[in-house]
This record gives structure tokens, sequence and C-alpha cells, in this order.
């Protein structure tokens, strides 16, 4: 694969995956974009071979920081302590799960900041958001696989 496949690739599917998130939160009148899911577009669209792109990583990753975000939140209110304890218990539970995403790190540390204590949270943005942008990245990464297999059949059919 050339480097400019490479980017290309990155661009594609980082555009599509915020944009399309935008565009769903638009249609069913709920936020579903959140910050930590840039980082996740890197690593699904730009390493996608990545164990951190893992589906399970992403989506066990975002959720179990996400329930972990609400649950210190709940506890312990808002604060530089509750944040560091939440963020710090997210990483090492992500590793005793065997799901360690590094953008989910960061979606601890929003739900503290933002304040948000609602369990729906959980479902609205970050699973929904997680689902759509793994099966965006299966779609975009079997569509490059047929596409290279198609060119590469045909190069070889010209020689």
């Amino acid at each position: 694969m050339s480097r400019l496949t490479d980017i290309t690739k990155g661009f594609v599917g980082g555009f599509l995956g915020i944009w399309g998130l935008g565009m769903l939160s638009s249609l069913v009148h709920y936020p579903i974009l959140m910050a930590p899911f840039g980082a996740t577009c890197v690593l699904l669209f730009a390493v996608p071979h990545s164990p951190l792109s893992r589906p399970k990583n992403v989506i066990g990753g975002h959720c179990l920081s996400a329930a972990i975000g609400l649950v210190m939140l709940f506890l312990f209110g808002s604060s530089l302590l509750s944040i560091a304890i939440g963020v710090g218990l997210a990483i090492a539970l992500m590793q005793l799960f065997k799901v360690v995403h590094p953008p989910a790190g960061a979606t601890t540390l929003v739900i503290i900041m933002a304040g948000n204590t609602h369990i729906d949270f959980l479902l609205f943005p970050v699973l929904s958001g997680c689902l759509f942008l793994v099966a965006l990245a299966s779609l975009l990464n079997l569509m490059y696989v047929k596409w290279q297999k198609t060119t590469s059949s045909t190069e070889t059919a010209i020689k």
C-alpha cells in the first residue's frame, strides 16, 4: 500500500467518521459526537491493524471508561482527584479486561468534567458512536481490500 493511499484512507475515514456522527446526532436530536472519537478515528483509519483498533478494544474500552466516569462522578463529584482516580482506574481496568484503547481514557475525563451523571450516556453517545465508527472502519477496510484485489488483478492482466 502506498503512502498516498494510506493518507487518503486516513482522511476519508476520519472525515466520514466525524461527519457521520455529526449527521446522526442531527437526525436523532441527541449528541453522539464527543471529543475522544476524534482520537478513535486516528486509530481506526490510520493504524487499523493495531491491537488498539480492534472492535473489542474500541467498544469495550470506551464503554468501560464511560461506566467508570459515571460511577466516579456519582460517588465523588467533579474534582481533580475524582478525574485522576477515574482515569487511572479506567486504564487499569482496560488492561485487566484486555480492551486497552487510549482515546477511552479521555471518555472518563469528559464525563467527569462535564458533570453528566445520566446513565443513558453509555448508550448515546458512547455505545452508539463506537458501533458506528467500528462499522464504518470495517466497511471501508473491506472496500479497500476489494479495491486492492481488483487493482492487483488488473495489473497482472496487463503484464
